[in-house]
Parts: C-alpha cells; structure tokens; sequence
C-alpha cells in the first residue's frame, strides 16, 4: 500500500489512534487523542480527520457515539510505515529479552540439541509478548540424514528413531505391516545409514524411488519395505512443529469471548494449516507481516501473524513467528522476531 495515500497529519492521527488502541482496546476517540498526543491540532480536526480516515477505510466506528478503532486495511498501512523507522535501541526489556535468549542459546548450543533450542525460544517469545510462539525445524530439503533406528513394539507397530545432522531427533510409534519382523527392520536401518547419511531427507526419497524404478533384482524388495517405513519416518520432520503459548494468549482480552477462545485453540490444534502458512514465507527473505483476513486460511483469519527464516549459512532452514490478535503491538512484535531469527541462526554457524 502507498504510504502517500494519506497526507503526514492523518499518518499522525492513524497512528495515533493505532498506538492507543494496541495499549488498551477501547474504541479511541478525538479528544484522548488531543490530550494524549502533542499533535499540535485541535480536537475538531482531529475529529474531522477521522472521519476521513473512516471514509477511506482506515479506521471502523462501532456504533455512534463510540470512538474510532483499526481495521485490518489500516493496520496494514501503519505496519507498512513503521516497517522503516523502527528502533528497537529504546525497548529496555525487548534488549534484556534478547540477551538472556542469546545467552540461554549459546549454552544449549554445546549440545546442539535442536528440540531443546526450539522450544526453549517459542516459550520466551510467547512469555515476553503474552502470544504464541512457532517455530518450524529446518524443511526436509535442508536437512540431511543422520541416522534411523527401528525397535519392533508391537505386531503392526515399530519405534522410529530419526537423527540429523542438524541435531534433529525425533521418534514416533508408527503403523507397519504385521508381516515386518526385526530382522527385516534391521536390514532397513542398516540400508539407510550406510548408503544414504548425509544426503538431504527429501533427496533420498527420490533416490530410493530411482533404485526401484532401475534395478530388478533381489534387492527390490528390501528398498520397496524400505520406501514404505521411510515414508512414515520422513512425516516426523514434515509436519513437526513447535508452538507455545496458548495459555498465555487466552488472557489477552481479544479472547475474552469464550468463542474467540474456541477459534484460537482449534487454530492450534490444526497444526498443519500453521505449518502450511508457514511454508510459504520459507524462501522469502525479511519479516513478513500478515494482518488477520489477508490471512489466505480461513482458520487463521481472526490472528495476524509476523514471521521470518532462521538460516543455516545462506540457507534458508525454517520459519520463527509469533501469532496473535490483529490488535497485536507490531513494532515489538517485528523487533523481536527479527532479532531471534537472527540469534536462531547462530546456532547453525
């Protein structure tokens, strides 16, 4: 959106009017901002210039006798013109914030444990902000192969243990067939982890796909097992995903409604329509900022979301964001995730 679409007085005034509302949301009305504000105009111009900001679209009167509150179109273009004057320099408990996080990572960076760095950061974005903190791993196209155990549990069951490079390790019971016994699971493992470490997770899809598509022989069947038990092993990075904070985010006052709290715990729950936003911002560079019904999921559409790609080098790994109410502290909020994907991004130097 242009930032000249309205003149340097009503950028005063919207953000003004957009500040006030962040703080405490009860509709804002001319004189507060007159006496709030050295704006230097009158309350009647004040009043006029709101109004004209309504006209536009910019700001929404719930009823008559109210003051003015945001919509999402005026959001938008107060994020737009923040985006290049923002200072975090001045946010005392943002600058301690990213201190004690870059000073918690580097710590759990000895061990390199990945989960442990993930969900120690969304918990101190969502303590810090009262929203929800997400993080997804690195993608399975940045991840590259480690290690795969398999430990037979039960008859059609098997314990997978998944182990990257990246210092990925995760493990699920999954369904096979009843037909698989250890020693076929053996064979798998001892398949993968000779031939296939340090290739990508996505690579090695293809290049299994390749060996049964090329070779007719004895070994068809051991890669065809291996395909099937490899699959279900892949979906523990696929559709993995670190959140935290919901707790924290049914107190704000925007979940007040016990609907908006069903709204907001069912947005969770659907993990992967998170995971499926956040995928899109993977290869975008700079924070992105998604304001409640630009939101292309419906599901999501009552949240805004500000987000960035943590790196490995020049690769883009993952996506860090925060997720809350449209009336959500922006500039904070962007501060922020720039900076932790940034301090993220150390751990893979």
């Amino acid at each position: 959106m242009s930032k000249d679409i309205i003149d340097e007085r009503s950028k005063k005034v919207l953000c003004s009017v957009i500040e006030s509302y962040i703080r405490n949301p009860e509709p804002v009305g001319s004189r507060f901002v007159t006496r709030r504000y050295a704006l230097g105009f009158s309350s009647a111009t004040i009043r006029n210039i709101m109004a004209d900001l309504e006209e536009i679209g910019f700001l929404s009167q719930p009823h008559a006798s109210a003051g003015r509150v945001p919509t999402d179109k005026g959001y938008r273009f107060y994020v737009d013109y923040i985006l290049d004057i923002i200072d975090s320099s001045h946010d005392e408990e943002l600058e301690q914030f990213l201190l004690k996080l870059n000073s918690r990572l580097v710590t759990i960076r000895q061990e390199f444990n990945i989960n442990t760095i993930f969900t120690e950061t969304t918990d101190a974005i969502s303590a810090l902000t009262n929203y929800i903190g997400v993080i997804t791993p690195p993608r399975p196209q940045c991840t590259t192969f480690k290690r795969l155990e398999l430990i037979r549990y039960r008859s059609d069951q098997v314990v997978a243990i998944l182990l990257t490079n990246e210092g990925i390790i995760k493990n699920k019971i999954i369904q096979i067939s009843s037909s698989y016994t250890q020693d076929d699971l053996n064979k798998i493992t001892d398949y993968l982890n000779s031939e296939y470490i340090g290739q990508t997770l996505d690579k090695i899809m293809t290049l299994l796909n390749e060996k049964v598509s090329k070779e007719k022989s004895q070994y068809n069947d051991l890669i065809s097992k291996t395909i099937q038990i490899y699959e279900e092993a892949l979906s523990l990075v696929v559709h993995d995903i670190f959140i935290s904070g919901l707790y924290d985010a049914i107190n704000l006052p925007d979940f007040a409604d016990i609907s908006k709290i069903k709204e907001l715990s069912n947005a969770i729950k659907e993990k992967h329509l998170i995971l499926r936003l956040l995928n899109e911002f993977a290869d975008i560079e700079g924070v992105q900022v998604i304001i409640g019904n630009e939101n292309p999921i419906d599901e999501l559409k009552g949240l805004s979301i500000v987000a960035s790609t943590y790196k490995d080098k020049d690769r883009n790994m993952g996506v860090i964001a925060v997720l809350g109410p449209r009336r959500m502290d922006y500039s904070r909020a962007i501060c922020m995730i720039d900076n932790v994907a940034k301090l993220v991004s150390k751990t893979f130097d």
